[in-house]
């Protein structure tokens, strides 16, 4: 069980690796033609709302707990399984469709009320519909996770990644630098491209598969059990998603509201939310590519293996020894190869070195906790697949609360738009050592021996490489033009990789071959 755990991590790495420079190519292009300001601001904004409520409902609370409830049907009751299947999709399409509608009414009524409509509220017209798209998407790649088919879900950012790529580069010669405002509409269009054809996708592949079934009525009693346990997640992840959305009002304030609260000068600037969403989309890299694919790949596998208890804890003390050795050396990583990643991937174009030095100065907080975002993604799918939604949610709101006030508070010092990555870090810190201890009262032995001694090894490789890669950086000249950068950011990657594969081989950790999906 734990070698097919690892080789879904693997699938579920590789695509997500693909996807994440499909990703990195997005926001070059982004950052090129619109620049860190008002207009990515709107679309960054703009674009946060079906986002919002695709972790709420197709990666959240709906999502894990469908999976839990329809993984153990498939086991016992396939057909009641296939039916579950159907009405959980018709649901969907009905609630959030009227959602939808809904939410286009509220918009429409605000753009009436401006004068010449805000590009903000523009944006959110038309890439409003691709959050029930997108929620459906999720539901059934959770479908197919369940059939032990991780790829096509893992691949499903690609296709947005490349029309948004197509949509800012490709039609960058047709529009002037003072025409931003109506090429970023044809971008927030390509979203709904990208969504339908992410739906077609996924519908080909789970067509004649056999996993939906006409009659659903018998299904309700299991739609039941999804909605009691998705229940507490949806209140918990509501407030989650609220404090990410006051994350985006605070730091898009100057383009949204204005430059001054109650007279007083905000402290942020305008292009604010678009550096730290720059910033967030370069610590997310290593983050998906394999904190959350380890949390995805390991989440079936557990819901399977609830009733088992050492089974159970044995895939998660697993998992958590895996995390741990790529999260410590790519939080370190990170902070030292930050400056020199924003400059390859963003500066450019309308992309100045003033904003590079912004966003660089924001992925030190955030590359400070990649290791605790990892721990937190995988002990809350592990809570999840123990059927305990209310403690991972309780911890979530506490952490809420923590973080407005912090952010509140920080953008006030110098650290301006850092401080809310620093305050995200410092969250994410004491919620995944909180996860850890309550884990504990369920697998006492979470941090047993094993453990312990693979996050001491993982520590002391993560040091080593660190000194490595600052020693290497140090010796190096300085890099002027975007080759020189990219070949001093090469040369340190490659440094800081085999520092910590040789470590780990002359350590002799099996840590390195469970990356790589052996056991």
């Amino acid at each position: 069980m734990g070698e097919r755990f690892e080789r879904n991590t693997r699938t579920v790495a590789l695509l997500t690796t693909v996807s994440r420079v499909a990703g990195l190519g997005r926001d070059a292009a982004l950052s090129r033609v619109f620049g860190a300001g008002i207009v990515m601001d709107a679309f960054f904004f703009a674009f946060m709302i079906p986002n919002l409520f695709r972790r709420l409902f197709g990666e959240g609370a709906v999502g894990a707990s469908f999976l839990r409830v329809y993984a153990q049907l498939d086991k016992t009751d396939p057909a009641n399984a296939a039916r579950l299947a159907t009405l959980t999709v018709g649901l969907l399409i009905a609630g959030l469709g009227a959602v939808t509608l809904a939410g286009e009414l509220v918009l429409t009524l605000v753009s009436a009320a401006t004068d010449d409509g805000s590009l903000v509220v523009r944006l959110a017209m038309i890439m409003l519909p691709y959050m029930p798209m997108i929620c459906l998407v999720a539901i059934l790649g959770a479908m197919l996770q369940v059939h032990g088919r991780f790829g096509p879900g893992a691949a499903i950012p690609i296709v947005l990644n490349l029309c948004l790529i197509g949509a800012s580069a490709g039609l960058a010669p047709l529009f002037g630098a003072d025409d931003r405002p109506r090429h970023v509409t044809f971008v927030a269009a390509s979203v709904i491209v990208a969504g339908l054809v992410q739906l077609l996708w996924m519908a080909l592949v789970l067509r004649g598969a056999g996993r939906f079934a006409l009659d659903v009525k018998p299904a309700w009693g299991s739609m039941r059990r999804v909605l009691r346990q998705a229940g507490p997640m949806i209140l918990g992840l509501g407030v989650l998603q609220l404090n990410v959305f006051f994350d985006g009002v605070i730091a898009s304030y100057p383009t949204t509201i204005g430059p001054t609260i109650f007279g007083v000068e905000y402290p942020l600037k305008e292009g604010a939310l678009a550096v730290v969403s720059f910033a967030q989309r370069l610590y997310q890299f290593p983050l998906g590519v394999f904190g959350i694919a380890v949390a995805t790949a390991i989440f079936p596998t557990l819901a399977r293996l609830a009733d088992d208890k050492q089974a159970f804890a044995d895939i998660l003390r697993r998992g958590t020894r895996l995390v741990l050795f790529i999260g410590l050396p790519a939080s370190a990583g990170l902070a030292l190869v930050g400056p020199l990643l924003v400059r390859v991937i963003l500066e450019g174009g309308q992309f100045g070195a003033a904003d590079a030095d912004r966003v660089a100065f924001v992925l030190y907080g955030y590359s400070a906790a990649v290791w605790a975002y990892s721990i937190i993604h995988v002990f809350t799918r592990a809570f999840y697949a123990m059927g305990d939604a209310k403690t991972p949610v309780k911890v979530a709101v506490v952490m809420v609360a923590v973080n407005l006030v912090l952010n509140c508070t920080l953008i006030w010092t110098g650290l301006r738009e850092a401080g809310l990555a620093w305050s995200t870090a410092f969250c994410a810190v004491a919620q995944s050592i909180v996860l850890l201890a309550l884990m504990r009262r369920r697998v006492p032995d979470i941090l047993g021996s094993t453990v312990a001694a693979s996050g001491a090894r993982t520590a002391a490789l993560t040091v080593a490489m660190a000194g490595a890669v600052a020693g290497t950086l140090a010796v190096m000249p300085d890099a002027v033009t975007w080759s020189q950068t990219m070949v001093k950011l090469l040369v340190a990657v490659v440094v800081g990789l085999l520092v910590v594969a040789g470590g780990a081989r002359l350590l002799r950790m099996p840590e390195l071959r469970w990356v790589v999906g052996r056991s």
